[in-house]
């Protein structure tokens, strides 16, 4: 007996509207590469990374009307990954406040 609970949200429509939405936001990236938009440009590009993200975890995982459970697995990856740069980054930006070289 299977415990896989059925999704009626996600359709063919649902997985035909992701693509589409996945393509433009493609264009949308390579648009962005041509632009200088200076100090944003890792910023936006990281938005528009997310957004794809969302959008593949929602429809292909499942999180969009599925258990609860799922959702806090998902979102205990995301806070171990943010750990997991957050203190190497913390290191790397600390590493010039005492004005010291090699200190």
């Amino acid at each position: 007996m299977s415990t896989h609970h059925y999704d009626p949200q996600a359709t063919v429509r649902a997985y035909i509207m992701v693509f589409v939405c996945l393509m433009l936001f493609t264009a949308l990236t390579v648009a962005a590469a041509f632009v200088d938009l200076g100090q944003f440009n890792n910023a936006v590009a990281m938005v528009i990374a997310v957004t794809k993200a969302l959008l593949v975890a929602m429809i292909f995982m499942h999180l969009r009307g599925g258990s609860p459970l799922n959702l806090l697995w998902i979102c205990s990856g995301v806070f171990g990954f943010a750990i997991m740069i957050a203190f190497p980054l913390l290191d790397l930006l600390s590493r010039n406040l005492l004005g010291i070289p090699g200190k």
